[in-house]
């Protein structure tokens, strides 16, 4: 057993830096996969199986566990997906003479609509970060944290480790680094390019007096913070949401960083965008993905029908015919 599990967290190890270097993965889908692996590692080690000489029926008989624990068919679509690239790693490399998981098909993705936010509680919540923080650093820093992302649809991970590069100049469009490392530009409203330009002036500001007093490095970081990343964190961009959320007077169990995301799409579309337009500011690499959002098209098309088609109209009633005796 203990040969079974130091093969895998070979293999795995080698599959996560292979991914981190060959397809500059990100730190949370890297994060993802060694969890999926692992499990799967030892659910095999259970059964007195191994990667390496597991076949097509081990991982049939594992999705089936997984089904069976109530995971959901992303999660399950997910650890399939994982399994089939390691496979895939472990045959380039030699190790293996097959992939066991190449003929399997994934359990499919749940067409769930996605919950957004109205533009009224998207309005309450910017209002909110204005006043929310101790000083005034903060409130600037808040406010333009709120405005990005209700602007651009970032994903937070590229909110929060914008660099500062890219803010200089006050831009009309600021380029991201999204999933895979795929770089897109995404225009800035002129709120958000107001609470940027305000938020940039403090924030030098900050950094010069912090360099002089305690000869610090400049941050290479738009919202720089002392932790190992250099950059705000995912988790303190999260409960700062939640204040704003209560602040507002909106339930902060509807406010999260994706629905604002979903806003964002939600609220363009409505206004008459184009899905190709939304495909390519949320940086999704397949079209399918962005159309979840159809159902917004769906409601428009429809209420453009019931107002301008004539047979749509209600039937004015019958006129009474005069007597005329």
């Amino acid at each position: 057993m203990a040969t079974d599990a130091a093969l895998a967290g070979r293999w795995i190890s080698a599959f996560l830096e292979g991914q981190a270097a060959e397809r500059d993965a990100a730190r949370n889908t890297l994060l993802a996969y060694g969890r999926d692996l692992k499990d799967f590692a030892d659910w095999l080690s259970a059964h007195g199986l191994a990667l390496d000489t597991a076949d097509q029926a081990a991982v049939e008989d594992y999705l089936t566990r997984c089904d069976a624990e109530g995971l959901s068919r992303a999660t399950r679509a997910r650890r399939l997906s994982a399994i089939r690239q390691l496979y895939r790693f472990a045959y380039e490399e030699g190790w293996r003479p097959d992939n066991p998981a190449l003929r399997l098909s994934g359990p499919g993705r749940e067409r769930r609509l996605p919950k957004s936010l109205t533009r009224d509680q998207v309005n309450a919540l910017l209002a909110a970060a204005q006043a929310r923080g101790r000083t005034a650093v903060e409130r600037l820093r808040n406010l333009c944290l709120m405005e990005l992302l209700y602007a651009t649809g970032m994903r937070v991970s590229e909110l929060v480790s914008l660099p500062v590069q890219a803010a200089r100049g006050d831009p009309a469009m600021l380029m991201v680094k999204g999933k895979g490392g795929k770089e897109r530009l995404v225009p800035l409203s002129q709120p958000a390019r107001a609470a940027l330009a305000a938020w940039l002036a403090t924030r030098d500001a900050a950094e010069d007096e912090a360099r002089l007093a305690r000869r610090a490095a400049p941050s290479r970081f738009l919202f720089p913070a002392g932790g190992a990343d250099g950059h705000l964190s995912r988790q303190v961009f999260h409960r700062l949401l939640k204040e704003i959320a209560i602040a507002a007077g909106v339930s902060p169990a509807e406010v999260t960083p994706h629905r604002l995301r979903h806003a964002f799409a939600t609220h363009l579309l409505e206004g008459g965008a184009d899905l190709r337009v939304i495909q390519t500011l949320l940086g999704h690499a397949d079209i399918a993905t962005t159309e979840i959002y159809t159902h917004v098209l769906d409601e428009r098309l429809k209420a453009l029908v019931l107002d301008h088609h004539p047979l749509a109209r209600s039937p004015a009633p019958p006129r009474r015919r005069k007597d005329t005796d």
